[in-house]
């Protein structure tokens, strides 16, 4: 392994304004997102008898809506201002979730419930598909090119925590408190996460053009045609839209799933005197946001590399076996009954890994992506990044449903796992990535 190099760099990022509010206003937004997520996947599964088609459904509605926004969110980003797209979008987010935490206090029953979620999937990842975009392209501009790695790092430290603390923040308040108040507090954190944004200042170039839908389809095919020069990054993104089909259903169905199925319906497990069932999706992501922050925190020392590709594909290939190992491990101690205990042990050691592998992944990548473009095309580049990497998801969302509701959890396992090793190989094969 090479040695750390330590930035010499004396000025911090968060010595700058915007980038300190844009960070306050996406931990508190992040985490009401965290929060969310969590009780609504084990929501949907309570009030459908652990139906996970209906599960995995949700899943693809919400993640669709997005794909289907984000194009736009790119358009408008590169277009007027990104703070400005960024406040408003999470005032109608937290808007949005508070107005049908209210209907779901009138209209009681479960088959309502159900559908106001949809719905509520369905608007709340519109507005995300917007917002995306925005966030993610109004850094290179707040930030000096040589602290995008810091302020990355950074970013990921943030993430990683509200995973420690949100998750399991998210397990408690889901197990003591009523769906509806948890909802509420989600709604808030949007809230308070638009006034934060509201202060964020840079100069941008007035736009007078009025925008039409063919002038955001012309916007949308440029970013295409400047992406496919870019051979490096044309090769990452179609290799993430496959790695993402394969790993997103791991994370969204299968864990709740084992959770509400394998956890819940056995005789006993694991510390069953003061940990609810629910509490091993936390303790799973404790692990997982734990690494992640470390590997983050690291990071944030290091130089950026100047090529990032071939080191990327490595670690997928390991994250590839990490998977697979996963898979052997269900199969071996939970499908044959031999100690559902040693399984929660080992998909814990798990978290810690991938926690570690996924930082080392994303934090260069999205760095080198920031340098590598131009800013004036960030945004449309971030909102097809974005479509690379989620594009298949809602797909694999509705497939992991059917194959967890009729065949089980070691046939999604293995599916999963296989996919992503074929997906890594290609990508490690490819001399193209050498120019990422």
């Amino acid at each position: 392994m090479e040695p750390a190099v330590i930035s010499t760099n004396k000025e911090n990022v968060f010595h700058n304004k915007n980038f300190c509010l844009a960070f306050l206003g996406a931990l508190v937004s992040e985490l009401g997102f965290v929060l969310y997520n969590f009780a609504v996947g084990f929501y949907i599964l309570e009030i459908t008898g652990n139906n996970a088609f209906i599960q995995g459904l949700y899943l693809a509605v919400s993640g669709l809506s997005m794909l289907i926004a984000t194009p736009f969110g790119g358009v408008f980003s590169d277009r007027y201002n990104k703070a400005r797209i960024m406040y408003i979008c999470d005032y109608l987010r937290g808007a949005t979730i508070i107005i049908a935490t209210v209907l779901m206090l009138i209209f009681k029953n479960a088959g309502a419930h159900v559908a106001i979620l949809f719905v509520l999937g369905m608007i709340g990842n519109v507005i995300s598909g917007i917002f995306v975009p925005s966030a993610e392209s109004l850094l290179p501009i707040i930030v000096k090119e040589e602290q995008l790695q810091q302020a990355n790092s950074y970013n990921a430290m943030k993430t990683a925590f509200e995973g420690i603390i949100g998750i399991v923040l998210a397990g408690i308040l889901y197990s003591i408190l009523p769906i509806h108040i948890l909802f509420f507090i989600v709604g808030l954190c949007y809230v308070i996460s638009g006034e934060s944004e509201m202060f964020i200042k840079y100069k941008k170039e007035v736009i007078k053009e009025k925008i039409t839908v063919n002038i955001a389809l012309k916007d949308m095919k440029t970013g295409f045609d400047y992406i496919r020069t870019k051979k490096g990054i044309t090769v990452l993104l179609v290799a993430m839209l496959f790695i993402n089909f394969f790993f997103t259903p791991v994370m969204n169905n299968l864990i709740p799933y084992f959770i509400k199925t394998d956890v819940a319906y056995a005789p006993s497990y694991l510390f069953d005197s003061f940990l609810k069932p629910e509490m091993w999706s936390s303790a799973f992501n404790l692990c997982y946001g734990l690494s992640s922050f470390v590997g983050a925190a690291v990071l944030s020392t290091r130089f950026h590399d100047e090529k990032c590709g071939k080191k990327t594909a490595h670690r997928i290939c390991v994250i590839a076996i990490v998977m697979l190992t996963m898979t052997v491990s269900y199969i071996a101690l939970v499908k044959t009954g031999v100690s559902l205990n040693a399984f929660l042990a080992v998909l814990c050691l798990i978290g810690i890994i991938l926690g570690t592998l996924i930082a080392c992944v994303n934090i260069p990548t999205t760095t080198a992506l920031m340098r590598m473009v131009d800013k004036n095309m960030m945004g449309k580049v971030s909102s097809i990044t974005s479509i690379g990497a989620q594009g298949m998801v809602p797909i694999a969302s509705v497939l992991a449903g059917l194959i967890l509701k009729y065949i089980g959890s070691a046939s999604l396992l293995m599916f999963c796992s296989v996919g992503f090793t074929l997906t890594a190989l290609f990508l490690i094969k490819n001399k193209d990535i050498n120019e990422f």
